[in-house]
């Protein structure tokens, strides 16, 4: 506990700069009342009172987290830079260079700074705070605990026991140095960050984009910033971040929704997903449109004006439009097109009169359609003929038998797909054009983008500058990739690319993420997993069940969870949906349902695919062995949804817990060593009782393949629980107990 007497001096330190902030407040609000002179000029006045309101914290937040202290000077560091009348600085914004050394500082390089406090607090009340003295620090560098080595105190591990509220918080408080380097990336070139579960790559996107905004204000306005998300349920969840740190404007799009038309979830195949979502649908597209452009079909000659207007042949209307259709959009060509038609009319025909705008539109529909995106891949899609005349040699006749689909009557009752949505996106560019309006764009979970997806992400872009986010582990999607290479080739032709990784996953419990990491040979082996450094309150509960009890006993599970206060996430595959939806209105639970897109502040069931990103107080899974089988990635869907929890976890299952035999499908492309017609592991079985995951594991040949894992987990088990001169007694049991051999354990070979 703090000093009293230095709690009191904080407190009235505090006190003071509340006031001074309360003052700036009450000077904003009255600003546009004093306005004097034009209307115009008062509405100016307002509008910029009302953007630095946006930048103040509320009455009711404290105006600092931190402070640090060199041999001369003191900051105190907030969300918001708070001055006196007399424009001292009482506190620091986050974002300004002189902040760095809160972040930075370590034991190794302490940037000059003697000391580091953390605060406490509820509302602007010092509750607490503790402190980093670097000099003492230093000294004892040989006691540190690992987390401490890393820049991972006990304010970011306390921050994590506080109850999720379906909305992610700032981390402005709890930003630790290998983060904060990636926020303060430069502005140009494109940012790829791989991140683990847990790692906070989300959290560190968004806090990049806010200091942007403040250190690049020349060259960037929030308005002029994009953030893309997977779906509509993340981007909620994410977008109360920015304006908590005063950034309101910047925008919020999700794919399903980046385009002219938002998608109707219609079904779909992964083969037809991943075939719409081809480079080459973009050449398809362009070809179809062009098509859609000619002389009428078994007709000499066209005539604007009935009886006495102009008469056009064929070769006269095919020389116009090899002369408009290359212009930069399908409707500029049009245009074009219809004032030479119309000119053209005037001047030839035998009565003038006849020509009449709606005589000149009448020809122009015939020739050169009016079209929307939505009506034109509606007719594309539609139709067999257009299909294969704009397919070429481009496309086999069974991808134009795949891309086929029956019209709905009316364009306006036509459902679309997710990959549809790219498809709408690309047509509307070719018709109407499309200015790029985003000088930095956010991609959060790109790892599952099509190459359409990224187009419609690259077209808004107008200086390739993007930080994008993701996990190759949960690369879950019908283009689901094992690098970040193809993303950065179609992004970043040209400019500069930097590949950075977060190596410390400190929000996922260490005992949740040794037991889904056992995954992750099998379906990423070439990447490593984070260093875990933060323990939960309790090992993975795993409760075999009979499978007329899988839904009954979910619900229990998340009923208990959320009667504690938690917030609580359901993951299931959707073949299980139903039953557990069923089970939930038969025992009356209010919950939410990630499908429709909301987040609710207890109970909520999510697919795998919509978890991503998510984080709950407590999860619960349902049949790992269901989500595993539900498609070609299912092992890597299984392994987000272990791992959207800061707490606790439950996995309810009826036959194993964690499926991860070697012919398993969604086995990655991994060494030939480990696809072998023997298991590398045959499964994780429930013990009864809580937390029996790591005396369950049966470990044949895990030395080899996947070893560092469970042998780390087992040698801790061990070194806690037996007396280090029976050791050797215990590794002989061991091997006893698994009949292999000793050499498997020797350390000389």
């Amino acid at each position: 506990m703090a000093d009293l007497l230095e709690l009191k001096l904080e407190q009235d330190y505090f006190d003071r700069a509340w006031e001074h902030r309360e003052r700036m407040r009450r000077n904003l609000t009255d600003a546009p009342a004093a306005a004097a002179g034009p209307i115009a000029q008062a509405a100016q006045v307002r509008e910029a009172a009302q953007r630095k309101l946006a930048q103040i914290a509320g009455p009711n937040e404290p105006i600092a987290f931190g402070r640090f202290n060199t041999q001369d000077e003191q900051f105190y560091i907030g969300k918001h830079a708070i001055s006196n009348e007399e424009r001292d600085i009482l506190v620091i914004n986050w974002q300004m260079p002189i902040a760095e050394p809160y972040y930075k500082a370590s034991y190794a390089d302490p940037l000059g700074v003697m000391l580091k406090r953390s605060f406490t607090t509820e509302g602007n009340k010092v509750v607490d705070f503790d402190d980093i003295v670097f000099a003492d620090l230093a000294a004892k560098v040989a006691e540190l605990t690992e987390p401490e080595r890393w820049g991972i105190d006990d304010t970011v591990l306390r921050d994590l026991e506080v109850d999720r509220t379906g909305e992610m918080r700032d981390i402005v408080q709890t930003i630790h140095a290998a983060q904060y380097e990636l926020i303060r990336a430069p502005l140009d070139g494109v940012l790829i960050v791989q991140g683990g579960p847990g790692t906070g790559k989300t959290a560190v996107a968004l806090h990049r984009v806010s200091w942007l905004l403040f250190n690049h204000r020349s060259e960037l306005s929030s308005n002029q910033v994009l953030v893309v998300g997977p779906n509509p349920t993340f981007t909620r969840y994410i977008r109360s971040v920015l304006p908590g740190l005063g950034e309101a404007d910047v925008a919020h799009r999700d794919l399903r929704s980046l385009g002219p038309q938002p998608s109707h979830r219609r079904p779909e195949d992964a083969e037809t997903a991943r075939l719409k979502g081809d480079e080459r649908m973009a050449t398809l597209l362009r070809a179809a449109l062009a098509q859609r452009v000619r002389f009428p079909e078994r007709a000499k000659e066209v005539e604007v004006g009935a009886g006495s207007g102009a008469i056009f042949d064929q070769h006269e209307i095919d020389a116009a439009l090899q002369r408009f259709l290359p212009l930069p959009t399908y409707n500029m060509g049009r245009g074009r097109f219809r004032i030479w038609l119309n000119d053209e009319s005037s001047r030839r025909a035998r009565d003038a009169s006849r020509v009449t705008a709606g005589a000149v539109d009448a020809v122009l529909e015939r020739i050169w359609p009016s079209l929307t995106p939505q009506s034109f891949l509606r007719e594309l899609l539609g139709s067999r003929d257009r299909l294969l005349a704009a397919a070429g040699d481009r496309f086999t006749a069974g991808d134009v038998g795949r891309l086929m689909r029956p019209p709905a009557e009316r364009v306006t009752e036509e459902r679309w797909s997710d990959a549809d949505v790219a498809l709408l996106d690309e047509a509307d560019e070719l018709i109407n054009g499309f200015q790029p309006e985003y000088a930095h764009i956010v991609v959060d979970e790109a790892q599952d983008l099509s190459p359409m997806q990224l187009r419609s992400v690259c077209r808004r872009s107008m200086r390739r500058s993007f930080t994008i986010v993701g996990d190759l582990a949960q690369s879950t999607g019908p283009w689901a990739r094992e690098s970040w290479q193809s993303i950065a080739d179609a992004v970043s032709p040209d400019a500069q690319v930097t590949f950075r990784e977060l190596e410390l996953g400190y929000r996922v419990p260490r005992q949740v993420y040794e037991f889904a990491a056992l995954l992750l040979p099998l379906i990423a082996p070439s990447l490593a997993a984070p260093r875990v450094v933060r323990d939960g309150p309790a090992g993975p509960d795993l409760l075999q069940v009979d499978s007329e009890d899988l839904a009954e006993t979910a619900v229990i599970a998340a009923r208990e969870y959320a009667g504690r206060g938690l917030f609580v996430g359901i993951v299931v595959a959707d073949d299980l949906r139903e039953s557990v939806r069923d089970e939930l209105a038969r025992h009356h639970v209010r919950y939410s349902d990630t499908h429709d897109g909301v987040l609710g502040l207890s109970i909520n069931l999510a697919s795998p695919d919509d978890a991503k990103g998510l984080e709950f107080d407590a999860v619960v899974v349902v049949e790992p062995q269901a989500i595993a089988d539900g498609s070609t990635y299912g092992l890597r869907k299984l392994y987000v949804a272990l791992t959207r929890t800061t707490r606790y976890l439950t996995v309810v299952h009826t036959g194993v817990a964690l499926p991860i035999g070697a012919n398993h499908r969604g086995l990655t492309t991994a060494e030939p060593s480990v696809v072998t017609h023997e298991p590398v592991i045959e499964a994780v079985n429930a013990g009864q009782e809580s937390g029996a995951r790591t005396k369950m594991i049966p470990v044949h040949r895990v030395a080899n393949l996947v070893s560092t894992t469970v042998a780390q987990s087992l040698a801790q088990d061990i070194r806690e629980g037996v007396p280090e001169p029976l050791w050797e007694a215990v590794l002989g049991q061991l091997r006893r107990e698994l009949g292999l051999s000793a050499t498997l354990f020797d350390t000389d070979g």
